[in-house]
């Protein structure tokens, strides 16, 4: 009789177990499958229209020239994004210039051998590869270092406004130094231009 009890006992004590066992598996395949349900909802993953939300710049500068590449969306929200990287290389390649003429290797942009291309356009994807190489010159006053553009995609840049806007940071009867337009296959049209910054070369008044 008493063996017959302990044998109870323990078959008891294993269905327990076994029952504590099977609701922790249920427990953990339900966790699991609700993830997976969040992760492909609306917002939890990448956008369901598929439309290219990452972009990624990089714009390094040599004492020989700066390059960038931008690569993501053209447009967001009607903003014309790649173009942006117009600003950016301008920003850069004008830092470099100031800083070449800090170090006495006195430059300017080689306008002439500009590298400009555009891939993608249209497809909502866009690689803009740009390099700007330098020029030196012999000395302070035939060096630029200040750098700007005006363009865009698939229309003419506005050259007289910039030209208007930038007349303010020339020196006393100096001129803008502008390239002829540049452009890519894709339409992206671009003037850059160069011309002594008034603050570092003060002394080159004519």
């Amino acid at each position: 009789m008493k063996l017959r009890n302990h044998e109870t006992t323990e078959s008891l004590k294993t269905s327990v177990f076994k029952t504590y066992i099977l609701i922790i598996l249920i427990s953990f395949v339900s966790f699991s499958c609700n993830e997976t349900t969040k992760k492909n909802e609306p917002g939890n993953n990448e956008p369901l229209n598929n439309k290219p939300q990452n972009k990624e710049q990089n714009i390094y500068c040599t004492n020989e020239f700066c390059k960038g590449v931008y690569t993501g969306p053209e447009f967001v929200e009607g903003s014309d994004i790649a173009h942006q990287h117009s600003n950016k290389m301008s920003s850069a390649v004008g830092d470099k210039l100031k800083l070449l003429f800090e170090k006495k290797m006195y430059s300017k942009v080689d306008f002439q051998n500009i590298e400009m291309t555009t891939e993608g356009m249209g497809s909502g994807l866009v690689t803009y590869d740009l390099k700007i190489p330098f020029l030196r010159v012999k000395d302070e006053c035939e060096s630029y270092t200040s750098f700007d553009h005006v363009g865009g995609w698939n229309h003419a840049p506005e050259l007289n406004k910039r030209k208007k806007q930038l007349s303010k940071a020339l020196l006393k009867d100096d001129k803008l130094n502008i390239s002829k337009l540049k452009t890519t296959k894709e339409g992206l049209q671009e003037y850059w231009i160069q011309w002594r910054n008034k603050e570092k070369q003060k002394y080159c008044i004519k």
